[in-house]
């Protein structure tokens, strides 16, 4: 799959009818030849661009993090406060809320008792392989804005891998970038790269998918 092919997939995306509200970009790749549930997938993607989602992000930290966390997430939770919101009805509403969590290297085993059923069950335990469970000297920054575009593609029952690649503002180029940065991480991820893809689908919200 090169630029070209991806060019001509999107204007054929931009002739279907317009909608009120600016919608999203879609990237569906649809699998073959291999059992899923065997060799289910479980991977993470680094945007070159935005993805054009505003996410939201929590930490678990204490004192040697709090004012980083307060800073550039969008909520910080101190281990003095974990009782507040480890009950089972409000542990599943902050993994509903939230897409990703940052943890304290030192307080996982607590963040781990305290929120483990909740975010486990949602796949959102703060993430080691994505940079999330940090020392208590870390910089928060450069790790908040890596997550801003960051995607996570699953496929562990389904054929299929799905995320965003963008909005219909952004400019082509970014969306074109995107949309290979993703598919060039899941030809990895795959047990026989090329020969396990089906085919590659992009769609708008509320558009019908065309194949790139």
């Amino acid at each position: 799959m090169d630029k070209e092919q991806i060019k001509k997939a999107l204007e054929e995306v931009k002739k279907q009818p317009k909608r009120k509200f600016t919608q999203s970009y879609d990237l569906v790749i649809n699998l073959k030849n291999f059992v899923v549930k065997q060799n289910p997938l479980d991977f993470f993607v680094t945007l070159p661009f935005s993805k054009g989602k505003k996410i939201k992000i929590a930490a678990f930290v204490d004192q040697q993090l709090a004012d980083q966390a307060q800073k550039y997430c969008d909520l910080a939770i101190r281990e003095t406060g974990f009782d507040k919101y480890a009950d089972k009805k409000t542990g599943k509403k902050l993994a509903k809320e939230y897409d990703y969590f940052i943890a304290q290297a030192t307080l996982m085993p607590k963040i781990a008792a305290a929120f483990g059923k909740a975010l486990g069950t949602q796949g959102k335990m703060p993430n080691p392989k994505l940079g999330c469970v940090v020392p208590p000297n870390a910089i928060l920054e450069p790790l908040v804005k890596k997550l801003s575009t960051t995607v996570h593609l699953t496929a562990k029952k389904g054929m299929n891998l799905q995320c965003l690649v963008g909005r219909e503002d952004q400019p082509e180029h970014e969306i074109i970038d995107n949309i290979l940065a993703v598919y060039n991480t899941v030809l990895k991820n795959l047990p026989n790269e090329e020969q396990n893809i089906k085919n590659v689908q992009l769609k708008v919200t509320m558009g019908q998918p065309i194949k790139i």
